[in-house]
């Protein structure tokens, strides 16, 4: 029998905290500047993509039968979504390149963001795999290094910060370990503020969010169903985000993709209030409810204070499609910035790019850095 990895949920993630529900109005009003459009972009610093690939991803999260048919849809999207994929295709590179439209650097133009923060609270959120660490064939050693540890806590002690994952909170500070700062796992439904150790935090009670808390036994009979499931796929790795499930497939032959695709399908065809979505190599199976990591965003902001605030400025950086919801909500607002990590192009709400993890490292610090300069020259 073909040994799996699975990655079983945390003891602690077992633990039921109180929801904490959001009011139905508006929370936050438009402001302030409007983020660069990229060059040929036509408006809105996205980069150009086939519309065919964007069709295949926004086909895969679409429930419902469709057979062999949705199958290879699925398998088409997984292999868009795929970077060794679209350099090994057959396009040349002037196709390709065409095709490739890229955002401004956030590290060329970094004179620019600072200069629209002026007078503003800035705000850190931060995805972690691809963003803090790189992205490995096995999640559970995704580790960051010691530097970039030490230069995001150098950053909490500047300005608020969250890290907002698709993992389990609880393994995101696990590989974190730095307890000023704000964790939103499972793509922003699981969400937890610093009990001690953060001059931002308001109240006396850690900031405590989840609202998916119902679906938590669905989930974990997903979890189990995918594990025996996809157990007889070489590569194929299953892991309980708490309330969602992962299946990454990073490390599956290209030609087995098929067989991940219709394990994922007949499950989810038994949970019509479960959808299906992708990231970098990974489906993901998740509730249905209308919470993303842009809700998770606005959810934090409230929860800082900074509600229907003009003179906040939120920098969000991530790596994966899922970031998009994030994005969108700083696009709409008009307010801050979303930063994309990546060396391929995507389509993205994003308005300017870093390139890989060491880039982000190096953006954080000069934050830092300006940070400490405007202070001492306010004392001046």
């Amino acid at each position: 029998m073909t040994n799996q990895n699975v990655v079983v949920p945390d003891t602690k993630s077992g633990i039921s905290l109180p929801m904490v529900r959001l009011s139905g109005s508006s929370i936050f009003p438009a402001t302030a500047q409007k983020p660069p459009t990229a060059p040929g972009t036509g408006g809105g610093g996205c980069i150009s993509l086939s519309a065919k690939k964007k069709l295949l991803l926004e086909n895969l999260e679409i429930n419902g039968g469709g057979g062999a048919a949705k199958i290879n849809s699925w398998v088409d999207s997984m292999r868009a979504s795929s970077p060794t994929h679209m350099k090994s295709s057959s396009q040349s590179l002037s196709e390709q390149h065409q095709q490739q439209i890229t955002l401004p650097s956030a590290l060329d133009n970094f004179d620019q963001i600072m200069e629209a923060s002026r007078g503003k609270q800035i705000v850190m959120f931060l995805d972690y795999d691809g963003t803090l660490s790189p992205i490995v064939d096995d999640p559970d050693r995704a580790f960051m290094s010691k530097k970039m540890r030490t230069t995001v806590r150098r950053l909490a002690t500047c300005f608020p910060t969250a890290i907002v994952s698709g993992r389990c909170r609880d393994k995101v500070y696990k590989f974190v370990r730095l307890a000023e700062l704000y964790y939103a796992g499972s793509h922003g439904m699981d969400i937890k503020g610093p009990e001690k150790g953060s001059k931002y935090t308001k109240g006396t009670e850690p900031v405590i969010c989840q609202p998916a808390s119902e679906f938590l036994p669905m989930i974990d009979e997903v979890f189990k169903e995918l594990v025996a499931k996809t157990k007889l796929t070489p590569g194929a790795k299953v892991e309980n985000n708490k309330f969602c499930v992962s299946v990454h497939f990073r490390c599956v032959e290209e030609k087995k993709w098929s067989e991940v695709a219709e394990a994922v399908k007949s499950v989810l065809n038994k949970y019509p209030k479960l959808r299906l979505s992708q990231g970098r190599k990974v489906l993901e199976i998740r509730p249905t409810i209308k919470w993303d990591k842009g809700k998770a965003l606005e959810f934090l902001l409230e929860s800082l204070g900074f509600a229907n605030c003009t003179d906040v400025f939120p920098i969000y950086i991530g790596d994966d499609r899922t970031d998009e919801d994030a994005f969108k909500v700083l696009k709409e607002r008009e307010q801050g910035f979303g930063i994309l990590v990546s060396k391929v192009a995507k389509d993205t709400n994003a308005s300017y790019s870093l390139q890989e993890p060491t880039q982000v490292m190096d953006f954080l610090q000069r934050l830092v850095d300006w940070k400490k300069l405007a202070f001492q020259e306010s004392r001046m």
